[in-house]
């Protein structure tokens, strides 16, 4: 192949994390020739240093379809794949330390039911005992999610990126895209490697997606964040499911190894410039207090490693997916605001039948770039997403993980 004919491909994908990898492993299986544009290497910011949850519990209301058939793309992924990326099944817990928060929990549940969704279940002080023995007699009951669980993210990512590349995906790393401009019918992007083409932009950039976006003057009201996470020495297993709390921050999760990974949207410090995060250890010192309080009988058990990643948020804490509002066969999907590991199977998945055209079961509406509406050049005002949500009864792979979705 020359280097134009390389260089020259129907869709180009900026970003090599799970969504960009995941968009260009669905656009190749229906033989579309993508190349994807990775600044550092795959993985190294938001999506190979988060937590790896696998959530569904608690999300907003506009992303509950998203995230449900994403769930079921997990699933199956050994199945699609050819790799697991390390996903396990634990089910997911988010606890009431008292009768005010086991109230709050109560009443989420109930606004779900009233929106045709079952999948979070209201549960008391006896059966969190029964799911989890080790935890705090003070706790009184909590939300749980059986289908939810957890994978190893540089896992998840590397399987997704290998079966991209088996269907003819390049990934080209340490290649940041400079500058985007669209010529006639095709896009091309700047780089230290030179030019590359396509006819079809998709940006996955993360925290440096906006930056692209307002290269062609499409603004976006996102900021970066430095997320924290530490994981401790091992210990022996008393914890099978993911664990939230309703009143504080808190991401917990034990391997199989033994160590305890710790996280819950903890906002560290970050250098932008050098595109890393940096750690806070007065605020990892909070959470690790939280932890503790759930489970005294760690109190002593040591912090082997910490670290933080870089991840956007956006001012309405929902992701920009879709189609560009200002350039036509442009198309962005970013701005998870720390929650986007989960979504990325079923993101990759919707993305790709929009940009071919293709009917697609779950709306991607809520997430328009559009929503966002320009006042002044540092102010923006948005509404409130509108949320279309279909009848679950549709999908019972939302509800049953033994599913099997068809085209995953």
């Amino acid at each position: 192949m020359s280097k134009s004919s390389a260089q020259q491909r129907d869709v180009l994908v900026i970003g090599g994390g799970i969504h960009g990898l995941s968009t260009a492993f669905h656009l190749a299986q229906r033989g579309v020739t993508v190349t994807v544009l990775e600044a550092d290497y795959c993985g190294r910011h938001a999506s190979g240093v988060n937590a790896g949850g696998v959530r569904t519990l608690g999300r907003h209301d506009a992303e509950i379809p998203l995230a449900l058939s994403s769930r079921a793309l997990w699933h199956q992924l050994k199945h699609t794949l050819g790799d697991d990326g390390g996903f396990v099944p634990s089910g997911q817990l988010k606890l009431a330390e008292n009768q005010a928060e086991l109230d709050e929990c109560r009443a989420r549940v109930q606004h779900l039911q009233a929106l045709g969704f079952t999948h979070e279940t209201l549960i008391d002080d006896r059966q969190v005992f029964e799911i989890i023995p080790t935890v705090a007699r003070h706790v009184v009951g909590g939300i749980w999610v059986e289908a939810d669980g957890y994978a190893v993210p540089y896992k998840a990512v590397t399987a997704f990126r290998l079966a991209a590349e088996r269907l003819g995906v390049r990934v080209l790393e340490g290649t940041p895209a400079q500058r985007i401009e669209q010529r006639g019918s095709r896009w091309q992007v700047n780089t230290e490697r030179g030019l590359f083409s396509a006819e079809h932009l998709v940006i996955t950039a993360g925290a440096w997606a906006s930056e692209l976006a307002a290269q062609i003057g499409e603004a976006v009201p996102a900021h970066p964040e430095g997320l924290m996470l530490m994981v401790t020495h091992r210990v022996a297993p008393f914890c099978g499911p993911v664990l939230g709390a309703t009143g504080r921050s808190l991401s917990f999760k034990q391997f199989a190894n033994g160590t305890v990974v710790i996280g819950g949207k903890l906002i560290g410090s970050l250098d932008f410039a050098a595109r890393h995060g940096e750690v806070d250890m007065a605020r990892l010192g909070t959470s690790a207090r939280t932890v503790t309080d759930l489970f005294p009988h760690l109190k002593h058990l040591g912090v082997n490693r910490v670290w933080a990643g870089v991840e956007a948020f956006t001012a309405d804490d929902l992701p920009v997916i879709g189609a560009s509002r200002k350039a036509s066969n442009l198309s962005y999907s970013f701005g998870f605001c720390g929650s986007g590991f989960q979504m990325g199977p079923g993101t990759g998945k919707r993305l790709a039948q929009q940009i071919l055209g293709e009917h697609s079961d779950i709306s991607l509406d809520a997430f328009d770039i559009g929503r966002f509406t320009v006042v002044t050049g540092a102010s923006a005002a948005f509404p409130q997403p509108a949320i279309s949500i279909p009848n679950p009864q549709e999908f019972p792979c939302w509800t049953s993980p033994e599913s099997k979705p068809t085209n995953a």
